[in-house]
Order: structure tokens, then sequence, then C-alpha cells
């Protein structure tokens, strides 16, 4: 699950830096590092998730 999330969101950034999503938080291109954030976040939840699961 935290590689599928990791891809996912390296994707989201490379977008983001091409052309800005829009989203909003994400209308310039230098706010693909709140996606870095976001995917530190995640994959960090993930993995908690993961290790505290039987």
């Amino acid at each position: 699950m935290t590689k599928f999330l990791a891809l996912v969101i390296i994707a989201l950034m490379a977008i983001q830096i091409i052309k800005p999503l829009g989203w909003p938080g994400l209308k310039r291109r230098a706010d693909f590092w709140k996606l870095a954030v976001l995917a530190l976040a995640a994959t960090s939840l993930a993995g908690l998730l993961g290790h505290w699961s039987p």
C-alpha cells in the first residue's frame, strides 16, 4: 500500500510541476512541496496502520 501511495503522489507532484492542478492550495507550480508533505504523512500513517494490524 505504501508503494502505491508513493507512486500516486509522485505522479501528482510531476503533474503539478508541469501544469498546476488548480485544487485549493495547489494553484502555483511552486506548491508541489505540499504534495511531498502529504506523501510523507500518508506513507507514515499507512506504515503505522499496517504495523498495528494483525
